[in-house]
């Protein structure tokens, strides 16, 4: 291993992670792991790229010192991130699955029981037959799992980058709001949102920002596709900043005219949820405990709505196509796992259906504490609501691209209201 200071967490920390893993492969009697899945690879080492649809693996030996296979290019990437030290990189015109095999096999380990992520996306089965063909001699075991069992709980290093996260977060979400008006599109609030995530100090996320308006906010995982905002509608937005590759998600509500009351009620039912959240969920409580909590309080509604999803996943570190671990941990009916101290989850307490036309949400992001939970996020929960926007005319957002003087990229009609918090119908 090179001892280095330039890495996201100090070297102890991967010295920690490291170890903690070896125990977990003494515990499962292997002799070593090959890591396909690029979450884990980070966990582990600090390596990261937006290459990993090429096969890359770390091989962590019980006692020998680690190494990876990777594409040639990709091993720039090794030197450049992390600890590792010892490396076999494979041509463009070369077999991935061969180095492989060759590099157990120098490295003493082909006829040893070695554990291998059977489930990881990045791992296909097709790979998997090859190897079991290739290593006649030893025992090939599913070891699925055994990284994000240290994942799971995050470490205060881990959380002091999730807060940066989260500051990209806020910065994207603030901006997308602000970036709502009739006559717009879908896509220009996208850009808004992206463009204040960077300049907040975020990163490339695992998921650009979910955008929708009016009927479409019924479409499950929809984003901007162009569509222009219409007066009197409502746009749903989901922002998820990154740093580091781990990752802070927020949902919000902008209500482009008035607030009805089935949208005011269902804001009221949301932030129920999350007051609920924030009041009861700790260490000791079971998966299904907190789903139950969330589902029973969302699906006392008078507006059609539902909880059609789990009520929350595990989050962290990712790359596209999600940001979630949910995979690791999903809030669910039926699920026994305890809750402990470190866990971070994006809670979803959003209601699909209401009036049976319209999708909203609040969501947060939280970490189990020693004794409860509390959010990455300072944000006002409430839908904002611009009345304004009800009149049926366009606002032409053309003079704030081109530098004209009337805001810091806003564009208000004269004299009309500023957005303001949600208030309760009369």
């Amino acid at each position: 291993m090179i001892e280095r200071d330039d890495m996201t967490f100090p070297y102890s920390e991967f010295q920690r992670r490291l170890s903690e893993l070896r125990q977990r492969i003494a515990e499962r009697h292997l002799d070593a792991v090959v890591i396909t899945d690029p979450e884990n690879i980070t966990y582990l080492t600090d390596y990261q790229t937006t290459g990993y649809s090429f096969f890359q693996a770390l091989v962590v030996p019980l006692e020998k010192e680690p190494f990876m296979i990777t594409r040639a290019l990709e091993e720039s990437n090794v030197f450049a991130r992390t600890w590792v030290d010892l490396t076999r990189p494979y041509p463009d015109t070369g077999d991935a699955i061969q180095m492989l095999v060759d590099a157990l096999r120098e490295f003493g380990l082909a006829d040893k029981r070695i554990g291998y992520e059977r489930n990881s996306y990045f791992f296909p089965a097709y790979q998997q037959d090859c190897i079991h063909t290739s290593l006649k001699d030893g025992k090939l075991l599913d070891c699925f799992g055994i990284v994000e069992e240290g994942r799971i709980c995050k470490s205060a290093v881990e959380l002091e980058v999730m807060k940066k996260a989260a500051i990209a977060t806020e910065a994207g979400m603030k901006a997308g709001i602000e970036a709502c008006h009739a006559g717009v599109t879908e896509n220009e609030i996208g850009a808004a949102i992206s463009a204040a995530m960077f300049r907040a100090g975020g990163e490339t996320p695992a998921v650009m920002p979910y955008v929708t308006s009016g009927p479409r906010t019924m479409i499950g995982h929809a984003t901007f596709e162009g569509r222009t905002v219409q007066p009197g509608e409502h746009v749903f937005l989901e922002v998820g900043g990154c740093y580091r590759r781990y990752h802070t998600a927020m949902m919000r509500t902008v209500i482009l005219g008035e607030m009805s009351d089935a949208m005011y009620q269902a804001q009221e039912t949301m932030k129920r949820a999350l007051d609920a959240i924030h009041n009861m969920v700790q260490p000791g409580m079971t998966v299904s405990d907190v789903d139950n909590l969330v589902r029973n309080i969302i699906s006392d509604n008078e507006v059609g709505a539902r909880l059609i999803t789990r009520s929350g996943y595990s989050i962290g570190i990712a790359f596209p196509p999600s940001w979630d671990e949910g995979y690791i941990i999903s809030l669910k009916q039926g699920n026994s796992a305890i809750l402990k101290e470190g866990m971070t989850f994006h809670m979803i307490p959003w209601m699909w259906g209401i009036e049976g036309d319209k999708t909203c949400g609040i969501s947060d992001t939280i970490v189990i504490t020693e004794d409860g939970c509390r959010s990455f996020f300072s944000m006002e929960r409430d839908f904002t609501v611009k009345p304004e926007a009800a009149s049926g005319e366009c606002i032409d957002l053309s003079k704030a691209r081109k530098g004209d003087s009337s805001a810091d990229g806003k564009t208000e009609k004269p004299g009309a209201k500023q957005p303001k918090k949600a208030v309760s119908p009369a």
